[in-house]
């Protein structure tokens, strides 16, 4: 007689399935709950063109920047008035021109370029929001190297000259700026309310840069143009000028390819970040595939007060 309890013959030889491992799936069979969730887009990619252009600016603001120190601080000779204290000269003004004129002309061109229809992309609101934040940091620095240049001539590190106080303004009202972006609404409706306030701000530039003209103040006139455009300064001291205009240029362009590839990223992680976390849940086996809710591991839900409900199902 047959043992239906331990059978014999062919059958009896057939393998039976393993229990499935969850760090070694099956690829045959593979798990519905840690299939990748689609709706994730992939991360922007940089290509190697842009890669490369980017080192190349980079080491070149670098050297430059680096040059210009040497050649300011041990070749240039002092002047004939301010001494040693012109030094400072080869470094302070080109600072100024990136933070006023590139940085925030930049961030006006940008705004412009958005609000019009016919050129409205959300390219030129990134563009914008790099350029203020690169021309904050360039700000603050025209701010510093002023007040170490202040100290010894006026006496004080700080005064409430027309040009400092208008330049200080300027960086408050970039702050702000830069603080509104940081509240929460819809990517068309941040940038459009960011570029009303760009162009707002920048109507302070020409304040600061006719100031000295306009009012009485402490701040010296133009330093390397006369009225008449031609140059107060000559030989080594104009050339190291012109390179650390030309070397400050370049690291602003080259923190404003960084700062716009970081700003890209963001909005990619903004724009993906609550379906990447469903996506990772799901590869963990923490949540069912088509499960959007939290369980208890007895089938029912989790309030989250430690309660679990009644178990919906099939018996």
């Amino acid at each position: 007689m047959t043992d239906l309890a331990h059978p014999t013959g062919p059958q009896s030889a057939q393998p039976q399935p393993a229990h499935p491992d969850p760090a070694h799936p099956d690829p045959a069979h593979p798990d519905p709950a840690a299939a990748p969730n689609s709706s994730v887009t992939p991360p922007p990619v940089q290509s190697a063109r842009s890669r490369a252009a980017e080192r190349v600016l980079g080491l070149l603001a670098l050297v430059g920047t680096a040059v210009t120190v040497w050649l300011g601080l041990w070749v240039t000779p002092p002047d004939r008035q301010q001494g040693d204290l012109v030094r400072l000269v080869y470094l302070h003004p080109g600072v100024a021109w990136v933070a006023l004129y590139l940085a925030f002309g930049l961030a006006a061109v940008s705004s412009i370029l958005y609000l019009w229809p016919r050129t409205r992309s959300l390219f030129w609101d990134r563009l914008a929001a790099a350029a203020v934040e690169v021309g904050v940091v360039f700000n603050i620095s025209t701010l510093v190297s002023g007040s170490i240049w202040g100290k010894p001539t006026w006496g004080v590190w700080w005064a409430w000259d027309a040009r400092l106080t208008l330049t200080a303004v300027l960086l408050v009202l970039f702050l702000g700026y830069l603080a509104l972006r940081r509240v929460p609404a819809e990517p068309e409706v941040r940038a459009r309310r960011s570029a009303f306030v760009a162009l707002f701000a920048v109507l302070d530039v020409p304040l600061v840069h006719f100031s000295v003209d306009w009012w009485n103040t402490l701040h010296q006139g133009a330093t390397v143009l006369n009225p008449g455009l031609t140059l107060k300064i000559h030989g080594s001291m104009a050339w190291t000028l012109l390179l650390g205009f030309v070397s400050l240029t370049l690291a602003f362009v080259w923190m404003l390819m960084v700062r716009y590839r970081i700003g890209v990223l963001e909005d990619w992680l903004a724009a993906n970040e609550l379906d990447a976390a469903l996506a990772e849940r799901q590869a963990e086996g923490a949540l069912p595939a088509g499960v959007v809710g939290g369980t208890d591991g007895t089938g029912g839900t989790d309030r989250g007060d430690g309660a679990p409900t009644e178990r919906v199902g099939v018996a």
